[in-house]
Parts: C-alpha cells; sequence; structure tokens
C-alpha cells in the first residue's frame, strides 16, 4: 500500500509541498481482461494506484468556489494600503460539509504560487520568502496559543517559554521579515463569545489585523448565528461591534435542485467528476444518470458527495464491479447528517416535491 503523503498545512514547509506539488499522474484505464493479465502482485500495485488516485484527483471547479475566489481575489488585490492603514478581510461562513476550507486552501496556494513566480524566493534582506501564513484554531485557543501557532508556522525557535506578548512580537517579526501578505486562521468558530478567553482572542484578531500588514481571510462554521460580526455584543452596544465593519462574509450554498440553475449545476459536478474516474466498466453518463441518487444521499453537500464517490470507487475496485452502481453505493455508509436526510429527500423526489435533476436535462 502507497503512503500517502503526509504533511500539515500548519507549517511551511508543509504548505510550500501543498502548494508547490505537481499534478497527480492519472493511472491508465486498464479493461477486465488486461487487469486479470496483470497477475496477482502487479494487479494489486495497479489497484492501489487507482485508491490512491480517486482519494486525491483533484479539484473540481464548482460555481461555488469560482464565485468565492473572485470575491477573495478582489478584497487581496484591492488591499494595497501601506502600513498605518487598516486592510478589510475575508471571512467565508457556511455550514459544514460545503468546502469552506478548500475554498480557502486553494486560493492561498494560487496566491503563493502567483507571488513566488513574480518575486525572489529571498527578501532584499535575505530572509526567506513566506507569502501565505495558515494555522487552524483549536477549542481551547487561547492569545498565547494563537500566537504561538502562528511562530510555530514559520518555523520560530523562541515558541516554548515565550509570554503571550512576546510571542505576537516574534509573530510580527516573522511577518514583516517574510513579507508575508496574506494570512489564514481556519476554524474560527471554535472561539466561544461568551467565555472570557474566546473574547480575548476575539480582540486579540482585530490587534492581528491592526499590526501585521496582511489581509486575513477567516473560515468558521455559523459564525453568523453565534454574533460574531456583532462580537458577541448586544442591544445598543452592537454598534459598537468593529467585525462588522471589517470583515466581508462570503457565504457557501449547497448545490440545489428547485431551480432549473441548480439542476443544471448538479449534473455539471457529476459529469466533471465521472470523467476522472478509473474503472474498468465505468462508461460516459453513468453518474448523471444517478443525480437523484447522489443529491438523496449528499443533500447537495460537496463533501458528503466527494466522500460518497471515494468509498464507492473503492468498494467497487475491491468487489471488482469496476463501476459505481446504486447497489455499490448503497453499501457505502456516510455521515450521519447526510444519513438522517437521506429518508426525507428521497420521499420528496419520489413524490415531486423536489424536482428530479434531470427534469429539465436536454
Amino acid at each position: 500500500m502507497k503512503q500517502p503523503d503526509l504533511f500539515s498545512l500548519s507549517r511551511k514547509e508543509g504548505f510550500r509541498r501543498f502548494a508547490d506539488a505537481p499534478a497527480r499522474q492519472r493511472p491508465e484505464t486498464l479493461t477486465r481482461m488486461q487487469i486479470r493479465a496483470l497477475g496477482d502482485d502487479a494487479a494489486e500495485d495497479y489497484h492501489d494506484s487507482r485508491h490512491d488516485w480517486h482519494a486525491n484527483f483533484g479539484i473540481v471547479q464548482t460555481p461555488q468556489l469560482d464565485a468565492i475566489h473572485e470575491d477573495l481575489d478582489q478584497i487581496v488585490a484591492s488591499n494595497r494600503q501601506d502600513g498605518d492603514r487598516i486592510r478589510s478581510a475575508a471571512v467565508i461562513d457556511a455550514l459544514p460539509g460545503l468546502g469552506k476550507t478548500t475554498i480557502a486552501n486553494l486560493f492561498a496556494r494560487t496566491f503563493h504560487r502567483q507571488q513566488m513566480r513574480r518575486l525572489p524566493t529571498v527578501t532584499a534582506a535575505g530572509h526567506e520568502r513566506i507569502p501565505v501564513f495558515r494555522v487552524g484554531l483549536t477549542s481551547n485557543t487561547t492569545l498565547r496559543t494563537l500566537n504561538r501557532m502562528i511562530c510555530e508556522f514559520y518555523g520560530h525557535p523562541a515558541t516554548d517559554r515565550a509570554n503571550a506578548a512576546t510571542l505576537a512580537s516574534h509573530a510580527l517579526d516573522c511577518v514583516l521579515s517574510c513579507e508575508t501578505q496574506l494570512g489564514v486562521i481556519d476554524d474560527i468558530h471554535f472561539i466561544d463569545l461568551d467565555r472570557r478567553d474566546g473574547m480575548a482572542v476575539s480582540n486579540h484578531l482585530k490587534w492581528l489585523a491592526n499590526e501585521l500588514p496582511v489581509t486575513f481571510i477567516y473560515v468558521g462554521v455559523g459564525l453568523a448565528e453565534r454574533r460574531f460580526f456583532a462580537d458577541g455584543l448586544t442591544g445598543k452596544n452592537v454598534a459598537l461591534a468593529q467585525t462588522a465593519r471589517r470583515w466581508t462574509r462570503l457565504g457557501v450554498d449547497p448545490f440545489r435542485l428547485d431551480t432549473d440553475l441548480g439542476r443544471r449545476r448538479w449534473r455539471s459536478l457529476l459529469k466533471a467528476t465521472e470523467r476522472r474516474l478509473v474503472l474498468a466498466e465505468h462508461r460516459p453518463g453513468m453518474l448523471v444518470s444517478l443525480a437523484d441518487y447522489f443529491f438523496e444521499r449528499t443533500s447537495g453537500h460537496i463533501g458528503s458527495y466527494f466522500t460518497l464517490l471515494m468509498r464507492g470507487c473503492y468498494r467497487a475496485i475491491r468487489t471488482g464491479t469496476e463501476a459505481l452502481t446504486r447497489d455499490v453505493l448503497d453499501a457505502v455508509r456516510l455521515d450521519e447528517a447526510s444519513e438522517q436526510a437521506r429518508r426525507q429527500l428521497a420521499a420528496a423526489l419520489a413524490h415531486g416535491t423536489l424536482p428530479s435533476a434531470l427534469g429539465d436535462a436536454s
């Protein structure tokens, strides 16, 4: 079994590997007869290469991804203020399973590649150029841990014993020395604004935005519902909140079947992904013919869709079916949210209260 390429995007070395990785090589699609002719060991290696491909075959350019990348590009490109000016930030705020983190990471990768193509790998002062830093928060993030995570991304040596203020100073030095222009902070919904330390971290994010000359992209779940844009304030105090004036909220919607455009987009997703499958019995149009079934199983959430696709491909190879049939996919268990919604969606599709994904297909 081939070992996965293990790295962390919360370290500069890992992010660089992610950003600089070449396109993965697609395995050849063999017929059943050709697979049988390989022999046991060669066939096992071939199957393993296909498992690896299906788990990592790349990103589909969905309308949601394209729209948010266009907004992010506009926000980042317009943030060219000098160091004495506050830059606006972007926040990707949506439900789980809609690709928020993937969207942010891909934008950061594109930005990294653009900067490294245009600028020297070493700054004028002789420091390593790092266009992007990225960290993910935890459920017990404090001022000190947030500052430490930023420092650890850069590999700063003095992170073990320093206090929060010293680490903040180190983080600023890293950003300035490496001429970083973009900072991605994921999972900010872990900040609990009802707790004193949570409010302190929220305020510290404002300090970072004031002091670090970078554009921030924050990623989180249900931030509007958590009063994040109101800084946790209520009543008349909401007018004093800074976040709502500084952050541009970008939402991510699931795929839908209740409009002609939504159904076309859903079919386009299936068409785009089925072209990448490496299965002996797969034929064009097989996924699209199951468009209603895939929606029933995933509720239009792209994270659940790709999980079903990857697990289904694995099962199709292991069982020798070599195609994504309904029987193969029925044997795949998905996330609990999708499983709970499945019966209701199936009934809506069966009774016509939810239009079929193939209803307006030409």
